[in-house]
């Protein structure tokens, strides 16, 4: 941490896409001041599109806001929850609920700000709320989503996305492609480094030696060849073979489709799942208010809602900040803060 022991972690959340549900995320957490006394919130946003949506919703207006550039002069000064200001005039004409590159610009600006913050040992810990693909391609971003812009402003090798919840933990070797292209993207590295990452998150998480269960790629994981290219016999067998030496507590591959029943659930600490929808169906369909987004193999702690940007709801006062709160609370606690988890 960068901060003495007497001090609660800060932890700097971004607005995300702000014509979605992020502005009214950030006011919520804000105004919950029993959250406060945990982890101190430093929003990275565009204070005149809060005050807009805190008037459309009947929400507190921040009161504390600092400009980037002030902020960028004297950071370590903040104790309090506090807005830091982009004040971008592009951002005037913005239209909530709708695809727009400014949109995706200014988004892209608050997330790449506080991941250097982080990098820098500025802030503890990073806490996002959504972006919306199509906008940052219209703004020319080269990044589908946080995980890919995380990876390359952290210069990091291995990463992967793990969605945790009372319920349900799932990490993704394959992410955010085409599943016609998970296949290609299979090695037994990328397995075994999935498993070996989310084993060192959930002992952190667990405080013990975690159990994991590795999904097959095709139905009834394969059945001995006769569905798929043998992916299973290829890669997942051999990277559990390879983490079992490792003294890791893994069984697999299971067939998908009966992995995550009741009474497999009960004994299992986190799945290794090879594409995005195996993983993240059904955390979504057990946990949808209560899941988070930590990625694995940063060196920031980064955690975050486990939902979209929710355009058909957006600015209108009904999102829910359970999500938020939930992530706000795991990032204080991997920053070293002390507070009561169900995670």
């Amino acid at each position: 941490m960068s901060q003495t022991n007497s001090l609660i972690p800060r932890i700097a959340v971004t607005m995300g896409d702000p014509a979605g549900v992020g502005p009214e995320l950030c006011l919520r957490l804000l105004a919950e001041t029993a959250l406060h006394a945990l982890g101190t919130p430093i929003v990275f946003a565009d204070q005149e599109i809060l005050r807009r949506v805190a008037e459309r919703c009947s929400l507190p207006v921040p009161q504390k806001v600092l400009p980037l550039a002030r902020f960028r002069e004297e950071p370590i000064s903040i104790r309090e929850p506090t807005v830091i200001d982009f004040g971008q005039d592009f951002l005037r004409d913005l239209v909530p609920g709708h695809v727009s590159a400014a949109a995706g610009q200014a988004a892209f600006a608050y997330v790449s700000e506080a991941i250097d913050c982080a990098m820098h040992g500025v802030v503890d810990a990073l806490c996002t709320t959504p972006l919306h693909k199509e906008a940052l391609h219209a703004a020319g971003v080269p990044f589908p989503g946080h995980t890919e812009i995380l990876t390359a402003l952290t210069a990091s090798p291995k990463v992967r996305m793990m969605l945790t919840s009372p319920e349900i933990t799932c990490t993704l070797v394959t992410a955010h492609v085409g599943l016609h292209e998970v296949p290609g993207l299979l090695s037994v590295e990328a397995v075994y480094d999935t498993i070996e990452l989310t084993a060192q998150a959930m002992r952190r998480l667990r405080g013990r030696e975690p159990h994991l269960v590795v999904c097959g790629l095709n139905p009834h994981a394969g059945e001995h060849g006769l569905f798929g290219n043998r992916e299973e016999e290829r890669f997942i067998v051999p990277a559990i073979e390879q983490a079992r030496a490792q003294g890791l507590n893994v069984i697999g591959p299971l067939s998908p489709d009966t992995a995550f029943l009741p009474s497999r659930r009960k004994n299992t600490d986190a799945y290794i799942c090879m594409y995005h929808d195996q993983g993240l169906i059904p955390l979504k369909a057990l946990a949808f208010d209560e899941g988070i987004n930590v990625t694995l193999g940063l060196p920031i702690v980064r955690t975050s809602v486990d939902h979209g940007t929710a355009f058909d709801i957006a600015w209108q006062g009904i999102a829910s900040p359970n999500s938020l709160w939930e992530a706000f609370r795991l990032a204080v606690r991997l920053a070293g803060g002390r507070i009561p988890t169900q995670v």
